[in-house]
């Protein structure tokens, strides 16, 4: 499975962004989804994840109300719509495919290249 994120840019605080995963393959509906967030010198920290028929949505709570995860299965395609965008928000963004706890990352077998989201005050 190879995973292409895309949507990153540049946003003024209070602004929106979104993100977009397309999967090859076609086991995409046998995985959890979850986006991951890395900011620099800071560690890899879980964002949001999404059960495997879209019916359960994870967030953390910095982003809880703000961000929407969502999946297409039909299109093997993830998204991350995000509102109300913070400085703190600033990160590269990582999608994911994996099974287990969705907050762990180390369930997750398969990795996005990453899109940089950056937010100026």
């Amino acid at each position: 499975v190879q995973l292409q994120a895309s949507g990153g840019g540049l946003v003024q605080a209070g602004g929106s962004l979104r993100l977009s995963c397309a999967a090859s393959g076609r086991t995409f509906s046998s995985y959890i989804v979850g986006w991951f967030r890395q900011a620099p010198g800071k560690e890899r920290e879980f964002v949001a994840a999404i059960s495997r028929s879209g019916g359960s949505t994870y967030y953390a709570d910095s982003v809880k109300g703000r961000f929407t995860i969502s999946r297409d299965n039909a299109k093997n395609t993830m998204y991350l719509q995000m509102s109300s965008l913070k400085p703190e928000d600033t990160a590269a963004y990582y999608c994911a495919l994996g099974t287990g706890q969705y907050h762990d990352p180390t369930v997750y077998a398969y990795w996005g290249q990453g899109t940089l989201v950056t937010v100026s005050s």
